[in-house]
């Protein structure tokens, strides 16, 4: 991904700010998002002075809102470091405190199969005068969202050499928490990013992203979340707003309930299939992985029955439903 250009007064020192994180090891992918939504704050407050005021704190750490607890949480305290790094070189700005990330109640919109044939006939019959390339390349992408239960970014952060056209392979690089790992393409998403290939890959370098715009930059999350809108509503699934989805995020959420049910229905062991589950996600921890448990067994009651006591004992008593 392309370093943004910044705009505000304090654009030189979002650039240094990305060199420095990048010498000590850090990919600077990661501080993009929150460097451009303090950007574009400083920009619209019409900050003309390197100086950041308890004013500008007090409207920048308040909650947008349609802004989940998570996002909030890593804009803020993501965007104090560089309020750190700032007053350490001289700068005469406040440094915000700490958000306390408060854990959310919020479902995921689990797809059902009716849902999941609507929207990818709406996929696979979109067009775009703007980007002929879509119609190629959207059906590729959001099979991989479903099938393969990848994080938006981690799916439109693939290259040319990350993808193993022989093997079905493809290595996820910008991946959370650095935990960079492998997925596996079935048989029928393995063709078709073949024939994706064939149309699209010789246009491009090694280094180069494979899902892109007309212009040849990387697809952003916005574009993918305002495509996935249209889709929904070309589905007839309705989209409740503020927060609450179907998000594209959902699909992953879907891939994860379906593949713990299909391995649990095919008569493997929780205790075998659970760390499955969680290394194929790139979760650290199984104890990551316990949200997709608790939703299977909601939608999925018979599981629930079946696995109740082993539950409790990998994730504790209060892991019960």
């Amino acid at each position: 991904m392309n370093r943004p250009i910044f705009h505000s007064v304090f654009a030189d020192e979002m650039n240094s700010y990305l060199d420095y994180k990048m010498s000590s090891g850090y990919k600077a992918v990661s501080f993009y998002v929150n460097l451009r939504h303090f950007d574009r704050f400083c920009v619209q407050q019409e900050i003309k002075e390197p100086v950041f005021t308890t004013d500008n704190a007090v409207k920048w750490i308040q909650k947008k809102g349609t802004e989940g607890t998570t996002t909030h949480y890593s804009r803020v305290n993501g965007i104090k470091q560089f309020l750190i790094f700032l007053s350490r070189k001289g700068y005469d700005v406040f440094i915000t405190r700490d958000i306390k990330f408060k854990p959310t109640e919020f479902q995921p919109h689990i797809y059902t199969d009716a849902d999941i044939r609507r929207y990818f006939h709406a996929v696979d019959t979109y067009e775009s005068a703007q980007n002929r390339k879509n119609a190629i390349q959207y059906p590729v992408l959001f099979r991989l969202l479903y099938c393969c239960g990848t994080r938006i970014n981690e799916t439109l952060g693939i290259r040319k050499k990350d993808v193993d056209l022989e093997n079905g392979i493809i290595k996820l690089f910008e991946t959370k928490n650095d935990c960079e790992r492998y997925i596996i393409l079935g048989d029928d998403l393995r063709v078709l990013m073949k024939q994706f290939a064939e149309k699209c890959f010789y246009l491009l370098g090694d280094e180069d992203y494979i899902f892109t715009t007309s212009n040849g930059s990387r697809i952003s999350g916005d574009v993918l979340y305002e495509v996935h809108r249209l889709f929904l509503q070309q589905a007839g699934i309705p989209y409740l707003g503020g927060g609450k989805g179907p998000r594209v995020h959902d699909w992953r959420h879907t891939m994860a309930v379906r593949s713990f049910k299909q391995m649990i229905d095919a008569g493997m062991d929780m205790y075998v299939s659970l760390p499955i589950l969680s290394t194929y996600l790139g979760h650290k921890t199984i104890f990551a992985t316990e949200r997709y448990v608790r939703l299977t067994m909601a939608i999925y009651p018979y599981i629930e029955d079946k696995f109740r006591s082993k539950i409790a004992r990998v994730f504790g008593e209060g892991a019960a439903l």
